[in-house]
């Protein structure tokens, strides 16, 4: 007798079927443990960060095993628009990325082509050993695939807006996540999420993504950011991280029980 696995649901189909907006947080700290505690938390979904952190394969896989028993949605974020790393990914059993510094309709399209089989893309064949198709138990996965997986691309450039309703015209992407960090650099204001140029390109973005019908969401720490992008109709959003949260705690217990610590300013989350 043979067995079969049923995926789980895709982040694009989490983002079709909620009433309401999806919230998230980053795990960036490689920690199985640290995810496991993160995915246990009620949370929506979580951003594994392969790009801004010491995340390779086998720690990837460690971590979506780790997040695995928890009804959290795992969406991977690879470190670059490569096709060779994007297969790797994929067959290693990540069933959402996020693909960064998509800038231009063919970007996006070179990441979607990534992500398929022929004809539809350009994706190398290899579920059969692979914990994609779960070792060849999960029933016509090479035609299923693409119906399986989900496909975010990542606006964060002042280019990238401008371009925004081509890319979310592209066939195959399924949402655009908007990062404030790297627009604040693009506009010349490094550091400075918070800049109202820098808000009113995301607002803007927003407006344009949802004018075509595709779920759009944005990372946003500041609460008061974080609702007002919600207010102005992102899908989903990421508020905190796993090493800002340790962070951040463990500097308010300082604060609190070590006499006269200095209080510092700092520029980003």
């Amino acid at each position: 007798m043979s067995f079969r696995i049923e995926p789980a649901p895709s982040f694009r189909d989490r983002l079709a079927s909620s009433d309401r907006p999806l919230v998230g947080a980053w795990i960036c700290s490689g920690s199985p443990i640290a995810a496991e505690i993160v995915a246990g938390s009620g949370l929506d979904w979580t951003l594994i960060d392969g790009e801004h952190s010491p995340i390779g394969l086998e720690s990837t896989l460690a971590l979506l095993q780790a997040v695995a028993p928890y009804p959290i949605t795992p969406v991977v974020r690879v470190p670059s628009n490569d096709a060779v790393l994007i297969k790797q990914i994929l067959d290693l059993g990540a069933q959402n990325l996020l693909v960064p510094m998509v800038n231009t309709a063919e970007d996006a399209a070179a990441a979607v082509a990534a992500t398929r089989y022929p004809p539809l893309g350009i994706r190398g064949v290899g579920s059969a050993l692979a914990r994609a198709g779960q070792f060849n138990r999960i029933e016509n996965y090479l035609q299923r695939a693409h119906e399986i997986t989900s496909l975010t691309v990542q606006i964060e450039t002042d280019a990238a807006v401008q371009n925004a309703r081509a890319i979310a015209e592209v066939d195959g992407v399924d949402a655009i996540f908007i990062g404030p960090s790297d627009l604040a650099a693009s506009m010349g204001l490094l550091g400075q999420q918070e800049h109202p140029d820098v808000i009113a390109g995301v607002e803007r973005t927003i407006a344009t993504v949802r004018s075509f019908g595709k779920p759009v969401g944005v990372n946003a720490f500041a609460p008061a950011t974080a609702r007002r992008y919600l207010d102005a109709g992102a899908s989903f959003v990421l508020v905190a991280a796993d090493v800002s949260i340790l962070a951040r705690a463990t500097e308010k217990l300082a604060a609190e029980w070590i006499p006269e610590q200095d209080a510092t300013e700092r520029t980003s989350y």
